[in-house]
């Protein structure tokens, strides 16, 4: 199994990070090893002082595929759930300045929060006006709604098809909107998709 995760995918998230628009989906790989473990707190790692949260909806692909056209995309899925991808915002910086790969501010063991519950897209009526949203100690910090992305589903599922070869179980992180901070030991975070909770993370 492996994690796609699309950057940049809503215009007010580019924004608060001074990022500009690439003109095409981007996208980077976290492992398997990445995936927090059921009922286990976030632990933050020693080697990073600034963790960010980014909430993000996710689709699981459940049908093995290459060179999809965005036509069919919508064949290769029947789930969707909602996750964090932690950032090790001070390496990301460290490495976007040196011009290096980012993995290791983005797919360190932990990184990658997946709901406890899957939903079938069969309970949503437009795949394009989706809301979810994630709540920091009770107060909601980032909210979002797939019709902001700027590629949608279908698109990014084609698109990351053209290079490599999605297979059954692979899980897209389709991308954050705008809100996105840090965490502290104690802290909650509960994130929601159409206000059904989907998961909790406590932060040690």
């Amino acid at each position: 199994m492996k994690i796609i995760c699309i950057g940049q995918n809503y215009s007010d998230h580019i924004k608060e990070l001074n990022s500009k628009p690439s003109g095409e989906p981007v996208f980077f790989l976290k492992p398997d090893s990445a995936v927090l473990l059921k009922k286990h707190p976030f632990v933050i790692p020693e080697f990073t002082n600034e963790v960010h949260y980014e909430v993000e909806l996710l689709v699981r692909i459940n049908r093995l595929g290459k060179y999809i056209q965005p036509k069919f995309a919508h064949k290769y899925y029947e789930e969707l759930g909602l996750g964090i991808d932690f950032t090790a915002r001070d390496l990301q910086r460290e490495c976007k300045e040196k011009g290096h790969p980012w993995e290791k501010a983005k797919g360190f063991d932990g990184s990658a929060v997946l709901g406890d519950t899957w939903v079938s897209k069969e309970n949503y009526k437009d795949l394009n006006n989706i809301n979810f949203h994630l709540e920091k100690n009770g107060e909601i910090v980032q909210k979002g709604n797939t019709a902001n992305m700027i590629y949608d589903i279908d698109t990014l599922i084609a698109y990351v098809s053209q290079f490599m070869t999605l297979k059954i179980g692979d899980i897209l992180f389709t991308g954050t909107p705008a809100g996105v901070g840090p965490v502290a030991i104690d802290d909650k975070l509960t994130g929601y998709l159409e206000n059904e909770p989907l998961f909790t993370v406590n932060i040690k």
